[in-house]
């Protein structure tokens, strides 16, 4: 363990990334596909042996600002490693370019699930069970960097619960020490988990009916909300309802950072009933489907099928597990979601898919977007701001934390979403640059911003491009592409931990 403590970061990421390239090589020897097998096997040795030697000349170097160095090394992660994880599925797939190879492994690290491989069987499944655990390796280190690294900067949605006493027990969790030993102590914690409920959900999703395969690849893909599927989707004929059933239970863990942490010092069930970011998910998750059902019901007056209760069941279904999906910024699409849609004859309501994107899930879990506890913030501010409308002289109560939620939370939570929106308005502009439409170039800023690629197939799916062509990731050009992995890494890591590099006071020893 000595070992792991005096090693850069970035180096033990490139051992893993090494190591885990093992895993489709033997996929793809054991379904006899010998020229997918090699590249991954030899790029395994490769850089299992570049690792080595730069882990030597590294070792036990002295590092001023370990904290500083750890945020470099995140941005460094999410824009170089995928370099070196992209090698590996451009000699196996051919027919390529290295760009294009890059983009995709980017989208997988950064948990976004954006995929220019069209149609997607046009690969084998090795190389889409690369791209399912390159998202889970991001889903995982987004999760320990969100807790060892940005929660001890006050950064990724800790900042509107600080400043707090000193002696609480978020305080005590995380520590004051190395953060190299928190990575390493929180390691030992979360790992287990996130292997444990991966594996959980495989079992279980493949009793539903599912193949071990396709289980295998949504479990990964579930747990790291990267929406990542070798159909492009979840298929029909290979999900069922009880498949969704389990990923809809499973997508609970992307809600709130109380399942991999206790920061209250309460038990698990009393921590999930008092946090904040549930409560939020429940309110959202029980009003909205029941709204997206009653705009189908309405609609379907015009086909007079209002009255089929299983198409009003499964109408029902698809825009809860949906909503839930897109929330937790996975983007996962029920079929019962297409069936709503049959039913009613209404198209997709992209709007309501993008704003859920946009709000996000829980603090510290690997689901991207503005996230649930900043929205809590300003949802108490501007409750307690039109309470104060009405009663001048009252005072707000609710304790401590609740009324620092309410001022000074609020102030960080409303600067990054404003951070956020121009983003957004950033990115749609570089988009419309290169030639894209209004409506496609935010459709795409979205997507990359809250790392849910799905949302731009799903709400451009009746789009067209110069009347020919339906618009999506891989009919983009070179340029718009690298918008897009600018925007993934951006988004990824959150605009106040990319503006935190240039504070002065950061960079002073």
């Amino acid at each position: 363990m000595s070992l792991l403590r005096n090693l850069p970061l970035f180096v033990l990421m490139m051992g893993v990334a090494s190591a885990l390239m093992l895993i489709p090589a033997m996929h793809a020897l054991a379904l006899d596909l010998h020229r997918t097998a090699q590249p991954f096997f030899y790029s395994a040795i490769l850089f299992g042996v570049l690792t080595a030697l730069i882990g030597l000349a590294t070792y036990n170097k002295p590092k001023s600002n370990v904290a500083r160095g750890h945020l470099v090394t995140l941005i460094a992660a999410y824009a170089g490693l995928p370099i070196m994880l992209a090698v590996p599925m451009r000699e196996a797939i051919g027919n390529i370019s290295f760009f294009e190879v890059y983009f995709e492994m980017v989208s997988s690290l950064t948990t976004t699930g954006a995929s220019i491989i069209e149609p997607p069987s046009r690969v084998v499944s090795p190389i889409h069970l690369w791209r399912a655990l390159v998202g889970w390796m991001g889903g995982y280190l987004i999760l320990l960097a969100a807790i060892a690294v940005l929660a001890p900067l006050n950064l990724g949605g800790y900042e509107v619960l600080r400043p707090v006493s000193r002696s609480s027990n978020a305080d005590k969790l995380m520590g004051t020490g190395d953060p190299t030993e928190r990575i390493i102590r929180f390691s030992r914690q979360l790992f287990p988990i996130y292997l444990g409920a991966t594996v959980a959900l495989w079992v279980l999703l493949v009793i539903s009916g599912a193949t071990p395969f396709l289980s295998l690849c949504l479990a990964m893909s579930t747990l790291a909300t990267s929406g990542i599927t070798p159909s492009g989707g979840l298929n029909p004929w290979q999900v069922g309802i009880w498949s969704e059933v389990l990923i809809f239970a499973f997508l609970f863990l992307a809600i709130s950072r109380q399942v991999f942490s206790n920061e209250a010092g309460l038990p698990f069930m009393t921590r999930l009933r008092e946090d904040r970011e549930v409560r939020m998910t429940v309110m959202i998750v029980s009003l909205l489907p029941l709204a997206l059902f009653l705009r189908h019901w309405v609609g379907a007056f015009d086909y007079e099928e209002q009255g089929d209760l299983m198409a009003s069941v499964r109408a029902f279904w698809g825009g809860l597990f949906t909503v839930m999906s897109f929330l937790t910024t996975t983007g996962f699409a029920s079929h019962d979601w297409e069936a709503a849609r049959a039913w009613s004859g209404l198209p997709t309501p992209g709007l309501v898919l993008a704003g859920l994107a946009i709000v996000g899930g829980g603090a510290a879990t690997t689901a991207g977007g503005v996230r649930l506890l900043r929205v809590y913030a300003l949802y108490k501010h501007g409750t307690r701001e039109m309470g104060r409308l009405v009663h001048p002289s009252s005072i707000g109560t609710a304790g401590a934390l609740g009324r620092q939620v309410r001022r000074e939370g609020a102030f960080i939570a409303w600067i990054f979403f404003m951070l956020f929106a121009i983003s957004i308005a950033v990115v749609i502009l570089a988009l419309t640059a290169t030639g894209l439409d209004f409506e496609a170039a935010t459709s795409f800023a979205i997507s990359a911003l809250s790392t849910t690629g799905p949302l731009a197939d799903i709400s451009l799916a009746n789009t067209s491009l110069d009347g020919e062509d339906a618009v999506t990731y891989a009919t983009l050009s070179d340029a718009a592409k690298g918008i897009l992995i600018a925007a993934m890494v951006v988004g990824r890591l959150e605009t106040l931990a990319i503006i935190a590099l240039f504070n002065p006071d950061f960079w002073r020893s």
